[in-house]
């Protein structure tokens, strides 16, 4: 696969002196879907907005198909699609007009089959002749998906496109990015839904105080920070893990009635076989054990704590 976006040595100093991104490297591979995770503040927005030359960098570069964004910007920013967070649009244009006024600006030629697909996709075709002041708020976050998708973009950019909006367009934008995907268009999205990049995404991104921590394919990650539980369901509750078992990462669960250890699956001995000797000679009985893989969550989790939250 080749890269169709290229960030090089990207970092982001504010007048304030905030550093919101610090010397970010990232390839991104045409046709993919990279999903961005990381907390408030992290610097999601920002290297979006870089990529889509709406911030100029300090240092560095962004090459969008070859064309650098600051320096062929218009040839750039033609290819991309972005449906920022903020909900601002013109208050007072209908649905259809103010979309269709969006591919113009791209200098794309009138294709009205193109925009009646679009707006019925996103279940706007009934509201095309509404004002967006007359919409809801899940309605303008579609009418926003709409003016992106426009001008038939190759990149989309979708900055927390799901957050506080409905299940119903939840449904609706992760079917259009199925469908948009099996058409070639790479998609970029940061998301505080967790489980959305789990299902959707081919890889994942991590970052934390402007740092790109690691990128990486979804499944190879988990399988490489992924660890495993062993869930076992006690006779008797406990409010204290006995010190008996303290060579162990244990911990309880359901108000002490299970007993959780946390292992690396890839080690070499995972501990469980003396954990439960161990448990059978101090007396502690079980009546069931299952095990888990950690979610991407769990994961995610664990990284921003590796790097100091």
């Amino acid at each position: 696969m080749e890269a169709v976006i290229r960030v090089e040595g990207l970092g982001k100093t504010y007048k304030s002196g905030l550093v919101a991104l610090d010397h970010v490297d990232l390839e991104v591979m045409r046709g993919e879907i990279l999903a961005l995770l990381g907390p408030n503040g992290a610097g999601k927005t920002t290297l979006i907005s870089a990529v889509c030359g709406i911030v100029n960098p300090t240092t560095g570069r962004v090459l969008v198909d070859g064309h650098d964004v600051v320096r062929d910007y218009k040839k750039a920013r033609k290819m991309i699609g972005l449906v920022p967070q903020e909900l601002a649009t013109d208050a007072f244009e209908s649905v259809i007009d103010t979309v269709t006024f969006s591919r113009g600006l791209f200098g794309k030629a009138p294709n009205p089959k193109h925009i009646e697909q679009v707006l019925r996709d996103l279940s706007l075709w009934d509201k095309r002749t509404s004002k967006i002041i007359e919409l809801s708020g899940g309605m303008k976050r579609r009418v926003l998906i709409a003016k992106a998708l426009a001008h038939e973009p190759e990149i989309l950019f979708l900055d927390e496109p799901t957050a506080g909006v409905d299940v119903e367009l939840r449904r609706d934008m992760w079917k259009l990015i199925g469908k948009l995907r099996e058409t070639g268009v790479t998609i970029i999205l940061t998301t505080h839904y967790i489980e959305e990049a789990e299902e959707m995404a081919d890889r994942v991104g991590v970052i934390d105080k402007g740092k790109l921590i690691l990128v990486e394919r979804k499944a190879e990650l988990m399988k490489k920070l992924g660890k495993r539980k062993l869930i076992l369901t006690l006779n008797e509750p406990m409010t204290t893990v006995p010190p008996v078992l303290s060579d162990w990462e244990l911990a309880l669960a359901d108000e002490g009635h299970s007993l959780v250890y946390t292992f690396d699956a890839k080690a070499e001995r995972t501990g469980i076989p003396s954990l439960l000797r161990k448990m059978q000679d101090e007396g502690i009985g079980f009546s069931d054990l299952e095990a888990s893989k950690s979610s991407l969550e769990d994961i995610f989790v664990d990284l921003v704590r590796k790097d100091g939250l």
